[in-house]
């Protein structure tokens, strides 16, 4: 019996390839952000990783809005943690480590940001479901994917998916190296 190909998941050991002073040449976090996020607003950091975006979500939806980190991997969780300890931003932040298959979040958000996440998930469409079901109704997701590691054809196959589970597209926001797409719940 062949054995399933499970996707790569960058690891925890890697993560300083994630968070650092060049990328933040390439990946300006607020540039990216500011036009999509606002103050009070409950946001999904799917993948967060070392915490690159979720500071600055956090920064961006002002003291009563809340960030939801969430990754697969302890460490990388540990390193937000670490990141945000002591400082203001500490009180907007939870962390929540999914499952494989789950993300597990009981709460409804208003934005969800799946940065350079999505090609390492196995079932793409049970988390398009999931990520529906906890969306609130004027909610958006911000997919975006490497150039590098997913290309048109697979990106335009995730779309599909996404349009399956009841998203339709509202924008191609441009990012740098990268493929990306807003989508919000379809209106019936």
């Amino acid at each position: 019996m062949r054995k399933e190909k499970r996707p790569y998941v960058c690891p925890t050991e890697l993560a300083g390839s994630l968070d650092n002073i060049l990328r933040k040449a390439v990946h300006n976090p607020r540039k990216i952000l500011e036009p999509y996020i606002r103050k009070n607003m409950t946001v999904l950091d799917l993948g967060c990783g070392p915490g690159y975006f979720t500071t600055e979500l956090a920064r961006l939806v002002g003291a009563e809005g809340r960030i939801i980190g969430v990754d697969l991997q302890q460490g990388m969780l540990e390193k937000t943690i670490r990141k945000i300890r002591g400082t203001y931003l500490e009180q907007r932040v939870k962390i929540h480590k999914c499952q494989e298959d789950k993300i597990g979040v009981p709460e409804k958000v208003d934005f969800v940001l799946l940065f350079w996440m999505i090609h390492e998930v196995p079932d793409q469409q049970r988390l398009f479901r999931e990520l529906k079901s906890i969306l609130n109704p004027d909610g958006r997701i911000w997919i975006i994917e490497p150039k590098i590691h997913v290309r048109k054809r697979s990106f335009n196959n995730m779309i599909t998916l996404c349009e399956l589970s009841g998203f339709e597209i509202i924008d191609r926001p441009k990012v740098c190296l990268s493929r990306t797409v807003l989508l919000s719940i379809r209106n019936k």
